[in-house]
């Protein structure tokens, strides 16, 4: 990506779509839709008049959690963002500092053994940090029922770009599910969050089908832009015999959001043959790598030095993204969870036979 592009501070949406004026829906954001380096401009509510009957779209059913707390180190106030619990029972977390304006800023001087003081009574043990690669975020032992704290306690993670704390419905997609145990994601699984009930039972009607998978994602402090962190997942059998079939009968495999591009190309063999499966995952998708499985993304617009960047270069290639892009800025479109909506397709070929028959 570019690094001249830069995303003013007024293009940040600071509150979602159904809240910007009377009789809005979540849907009422726009589309910018990209084919190779030709970009066009619609609605939203345009998408299943730009999908074709049989296009299969991959989307997260992972729920977003109630991930931040407030806590105690010491007498310092802190706000703790829990992200991923891992199989041994410790959580990812990340301690964040009150700004005095209801969100957070990063937070230096955390060290093992320190102990935060949760709502409840409860208590984290900061044990060791989480990567090499730095000290944001680290593995904790906490005492009590988390999901239930969290539950209880609990508010959905905000950034300063927004203007004010929402309920965790407004941070739900369509496509969440409950799962045991209270799992789910940090942040929300936003490229899905334009969607509504109605436009899905347009797109089923339309021959377009879904098939669901699942990624909880952790945390993405928009001042690091570190790459993902392991993540849990899962493919099921069902939604991998979609995929499948989909690529044999040369049907477009869209992804709802990097995080189903994530697992489905976490599951992918290396022909684009995706099977069952559920884990970890810390698959980065580069463009050195590709993508296997996937032919398309429905994505929001990501900060220029994103990781997610590299993942869009993989599926559109780097001069797709920059035009893309260069088309967001000058068309003032609204980045972020509550922003607008960017569709990568693949570029459309002429067919051979049209080709010989013009060439006559």
């Amino acid at each position: 990506m570019t690094t001249a592009l830069r995303v003013p501070e007024e293009l940040s949406a600071r509150v979602p779509a159904e809240q910007r004026g009377p009789g809005l829906e979540r849907d009422a954001v726009r589309l910018l839709v990209s084919r190779g380096t030709a970009v066009s401009h619609h609605a939203f509510a345009e998408l299943p008049v730009l999908l074709r009957a049989g296009d299969l779209l991959v989307v997260n059913t992972s729920p977003t959690l109630a991930a931040a707390v407030d806590g105690r180190v010491g007498h310092a106030r802190v706000v703790v963002h829990f992200s991923t619990r891992g199989d041994d029972g410790r959580w990812a977390v990340e301690l964040r500092e009150p700004d005095g304006r209801g969100t957070t800023r990063p937070r230096a001087g955390a060290a093992a053994g320190s102990e935060v003081r949760l709502p409840g009574g409860g208590r984290l043990v900061l044990a060791e940090p989480l990567s090499a690669r730095g000290e944001r975020l680290w593995w904790a032992r906490a005492s009590g029922d988390v999901p239930g704290m969290l539950r209880e306690h609990g508010r959905p993670i905000r950034y300063s770009y927004t203007e004010r704390d929402q309920p965790l419905s407004v941070y739900q997609t369509v496509f969440a599910l409950p799962f045991p145990g209270g799992a789910g994601s940090a942040e929300m699984p936003s490229a899905a969050r334009p969607f509504t009930a109605r436009l899905v039972a347009e797109l089923v009607s339309r021959g377009v089908q879904f098939a669901p998978v699942t990624l909880h994602t952790g945390v993405s402090s928009p001042e690091a832009h570190e790459p993902p962190y392991a993540e849990r997942f899962a493919v099921p059998a069902a939604s991998a015999r979609l995929i499948n079939a989909a690529r044999a009968g040369g049907r477009r495999v869209v992804a709802v959001g990097t995080t189903a591009v994530r697992a489905v190309e976490s599951a992918a063999d290396a022909d684009g043959v995706v099977r069952a499966v559920e884990g970890w995952t810390e698959l980065v998708v580069t463009p050195e790598r590709g993508v296997r499985a996937v032919d398309g993304l429905l994505t929001g617009l990501h900060e220029p030095e994103a990781s997610h960047l590299l993942m869009l270069e993989a599926v559109a290639g780097r001069a797709a993204v920059d035009r893309s892009y260069e088309e967001a800025l000058s068309g003032l479109y609204l980045w972020h969870e509550f922003g607008d909506v960017h569709l990568i397709l693949p570029e459309e070929r002429p067919h051979p036979e049209h080709c010989v028959s013009n060439s006559r």
